[in-house]
């Protein structure tokens, strides 16, 4: 399956990995998603409505390929308000647990300036190895 890079002496993450290497498999790439349903309609202006949602649609498409949470090797978080972000983190701990349990890919969070849709607050790209 997936083993988690840990340099040695380094700190321990808290809410990601440093790394993490993949065997073999199938690579599944999720394009960005963002805090919409599936109709295509916001419904929340919350950041983590925002964000609850869009791991849900991160997780439909990984369904889409027979892949699921646990099969995240890599994600880019993609945020308009960073402090908004950092601010909101005990929050959105929980929701992420809610998807993806206690298994942490090796994220990124950048700040951007804007999003595809001007109510969006937060885009999710992944990248997924499933064992074949």
């Amino acid at each position: 399956m997936h083993s988690v890079l840990q340099p040695a002496g380094w700190a321990k993450p808290v809410g990601y990995a440093n790394g993490v290497a993949a065997a073999r498999g199938r690579l599944v790439f999720v394009g960005g998603q963002i805090g919409w349903n599936r109709q295509g309609r916001f419904e929340t202006d919350d950041l983590v409505g925002q964000v609850r949602q869009t791991l849900q649609n991160v997780v439909d498409v990984l369904a889409a390929a027979g892949a699921g949470p646990q099969h995240l090797t890599s994600m880019t978080w993609y945020l308009t308000d960073m402090q908004e972000y950092l601010a909101s983190l005990k929050q959105i701990g929980p929701v992420y647990r809610a998807f993806a349990g206690r298994y942490y890919p090796a994220m990124a969070a950048v700040q951007v300036a804007a999003l595809i849709d001007p109510r969006a607050k937060v885009e999710i790209q992944a990248t997924a190895v499933v064992p074949d």
